[in-house]
């Protein structure tokens, strides 16, 4: 668990402090212009009162969590505690005592987010202006829209850690794989001369580590120390991410970087516990300004100096890891297996309300990879094992989840956020916005959008051995999307299953490789006994370590879930095989995965794009079937495949990926006269053989002639469109009947 907040006076009762007659030096223009640079961001703000400019601050400005509410809501993860009629957590002190000789930290906590509005109030109340805030974010927001800027920063997902500086300006794509508690931090905080007694008041946002000369302390019970809230986010890569899109965003990256092997700070830095104790024992103080200058002392297997060294990534952090005692690396909780790239601990500042679990982010913000916040985390958890139990919340796994070492998972501190539309590195990142840029690209694919079509249908059709109609429904799918929800009934969705495919082959594999070449982000599941057995498919509470553990399915919305059934034998399946083939019809029939909080389930929305490969037909529900006819077999399939590959220009490679993102973000809409053509159409059919077609049936055209025109650039259906959706449709009932029973399993 991070540092323990000062001891504060009850802002809650009482008037509020009253303002300094001595106004800002520093005012909030002079702030922003400091926090220009996109390769260090310098401090935002410093006000001078009493004394001339000093060394800023020494420890985090924050950090203190506040009580965890019982449930979550809206796809957020809440925690323990007591709960309000509104569902959030309700207003009640936390304290926490920090051992013999030190004071007890003490905060009144209130509602989410109002910690962060009264604070403003009281920032002004003090004479700090926070309009240098807006002005940080404008800038930035303003800079970003210049041509090529975003490329010119630096990203977490290209740029290897220990190449960058601490507190430099990145960005960071990704998945908020888990929300912690909020924490306060200390927003406004004043520090004091103890030779000159000049008073300097600084800014804690964007800090982990705030930092002070040799002669400056921090006063913490200056009256115009402000507490304000943030929210913690724990971020993954985007899970699935294929390759092509990898390379493809660090081709466009501009930023240049070189390695980062040391970092000399210019100010000493020490821990908030540290502060409460010089206040018991000043003797102490004088001892460790004495022995500054010698050997140092010797934390967790690193020399800790007056000056720290910034230690490279990989040499620093096993040893990180042996301080920390940890038996076994540190889990970064990534969901699908083999997943690389850093894991982040996120602190946003607003407007955190509007994001949840699984949604895909891009952030820009300050980064912090201070060693220091690695041992000061290992003296808390020192501290805290002689700790009373009723007096320590945090459990020893907690405190390790929640303060990992800033080597493996970084910090960002938010200054701009969005969410993602799509993570294809080919398309404007906004498409539904209208900007020029964006409309302009659209119409100019739209325009050549039939071409683009023909080429990928062929593509598809040779990758499925000559079988066009399993092309057509191949397009189709990989085009589809949730487009709303009626109920609970997800509108949009369309699970395919292609049977047919050889058993015990390297076919499917393959196909799998050819789709993974086409979409932004997938992953391959090997339907066996042994998988559905032993894999975590479903995300749990670990309640001693108060974290979402993540699964297989916890995974971003457009993602292709290719699950292979033709390895699948006899065999039986145990209480959690059950679990995991009932977690994955529950994915395929309402687009929802039931997350295990031990007493509860959870639904999570979700928006995935299934296709199951099998022999028969499958043992999991599918809105359509398509029995794969194949004209050609390959002798050798990987060459084949490979060929296929080969032959096609990356140019044209590059349209098929467009055309299959751009289609899923297209609006679509039916006309009245059309929609009585359809029903009178429903009408006759039914006329002629009432068993033909049900009202499921019906449903199902309406979703293949979405799709059919979308697919061909059209946003609204038409006769002709929904002649030929009733066409591919009779051709594929056709063919499943003539189709002869497979061991029962076919029809």
């Amino acid at each position: 668990m991070a540092a323990a907040l000062p001891p504060r006076r009850r802002p809650a009762r009482g008037p509020a402090p009253r303002a300094p007659a001595a106004p800002p030096r520093a005012s909030s223009t002079q702030a922003a212009g400091r926090a220009v640079g996109f390769a260090c961001f310098p401090p935002l703000c410093e006000v001078e009162a009493g004394g001339p400019h000093a060394p800023r601050v020494r420890r985090s400005p924050a950090v203190r969590r506040r009580p965890p509410g019982p449930e979550a809501r809206g796809g957020r993860v809440a925690r323990r505690g007591r709960a309000r009629a509104d569902g959030r957590a309700a207003a009640e002190p936390l304290t926490r005592s920090r051992g013999a000789g030190r004071r007890s930290a003490r905060c009144p906590v209130g509602r989410t987010g109002s910690a962060s509005r009264s604070g403003s109030c009281r920032a002004s109340s003090n004479g700090v202006s926070s309009d240098w805030e807006k002005k940080v974010v404008e800038y930035f927001k303003e800079k970003l829209k210049e041509s090529n800027a975003p490329k010119w920063v630096p990203s977490l997902n290209e740029v290897p850690l220990h190449y960058l500086k601490p507190n430099s300006f990145v960005k960071f794509r990704c998945m908020i794989q888990d929300m912690f508690d909020p924490e306060f931090y200390m927003g406004v905080y004043e520090t004091v001369n103890q030779n000159t007694k000049a008073r300097v008041l600084h800014f804690g946002k964007y800090r982990d580590v705030a930092e002070c000369g040799p002669q400056q302390e921090v006063d913490l019970n200056s009256p115009r120390t402000t507490t304000l809230e943030r929210q913690t986010f724990y971020c993954v890569p985007v899970p699935g991410e294929s390759s092509w899109v990898k390379e493809a965003y660090v081709n466009t990256n501009q930023a240049r970087v070189s390695p980062s092997t040391s970092y000399t700070p210019s100010r000493h830095k020490r821990s908030y516990e540290d502060d409460e104790d010089m206040d018991h024992h000043p003797h102490k103080q004088k001892d460790q300004h004495a022995g500054a200058g010698q050997a140092g002392r010797n934390i967790g297997g690193l020399q800790w100096c007056g000056e720290p060294k910034r230690l490279e990534t990989e040499a620093s952090a096993g040893q990180q890891l042996n301080s920390l005692n940890l038996s076994s690396p540190f889990d970064l909780n990534f969901p699908l297996p083999g997943e690389k790239g850093p894991a982040c601990l996120v602190k946003v500042y607003e407007d955190w309300d509007c994001f949840k679990v699984n949604d895909v982010l891009e952030l820009y913000g300050i980064l912090s990879v201070d060693p220091v916040l690695s041992i000061l985390n290992n003296d808390e958890r020192d501290a805290s094992s002689v700790l009373d139990p009723m007096e320590c919340s945090d459990t020893a796994e907690e405190q390790r989840v929640r303060s990992p070492p800033a080597s493996l998972v970084p910090r960002i501190h938010v200054v701009l956020a969005q969410k993602l539309q799509h993570i294809n590195p080919l398309l404007p990142a906004c498409l539904k916005q209208e900007e020029s840029k964006a409309c302009k690209f659209v119409s100019s694919f739209m325009s050549e959008l039939s071409p683009v079509r023909a080429e990928l249908l062929g593509f598809l059709t040779h990758a499925l051995l000559g079988d066009s109609l399993a092309a057509e429904y191949l397009i189709l799918h990989l085009i589809s999307t949730v487009y709303t929800r009626r109920d609970v009934l997800p509108l949009g969705k369309f699970t395919v299953n292609l049977s047919g495919c050889p058993r015990n082959s390297t076919y499917t594999e393959h196909l799998y490789r050819i789709i993974q070449h086409l979409v932004p982000a997938s992953f391959r599941l090997q339907m066996t006994i042994e998988n559905m057995n032993q894999l975590k498919l479903i995300p749990h509470k670990d309640y001693t370590a108060n974290r979402l553990v993540s699964g297989l399915l916890q995974l971003p919305s457009n993602t292709s879930l290719v699950i292979d059934e033709t390895l699948l034998e006899q065999g039986q399946l145990d209480t959690s095989g059950v679990h995991n083939v009932t977690a994955l019809s529950n994915l395929i029939t309402w687009q929802k995965v039931d997350y295990d909080f031990s007493y509860h389930q959870m639904e999570f929305p979700c928006n995935i794009n299934v296709l199951i490969t099998s022999e028969g037909r499958s043992l999991l529900p599918a809105d359509c079937q398509i029995h794969l006819q194949p004209q050609l077999i390959p002798p050798n399939m990987e060459e084949y495949m490979d060929s296929l590959l080969s032959t096609v220009l990356p140019s044209v490679l590059n349209k098929f990926r467009i055309y299959l993102t751009l289609l899923r973000l297209l609006d679509y809409s039916i006309s009245d006269e059309v929609t009585k053509a359809v029903e009178d159409d429903f009408v006759e059919m039914r006329k002629n053989d009432p068993q033909s077609i049900t009202a499921d049936d019906l449903h199902q055209l309406l979703i293949v002639a979405r799709f059919l025109s979308l697919s061909a650039g059209q946003t609204t259906l038409s006769r002709e469109r929904w002649l030929r959706a009733k066409q591919l449709e009779s051709l594929r009932r056709t063919r499943l009947q003539q189709q002869k029973c497979v061991n029962g399993n076919e029809l």
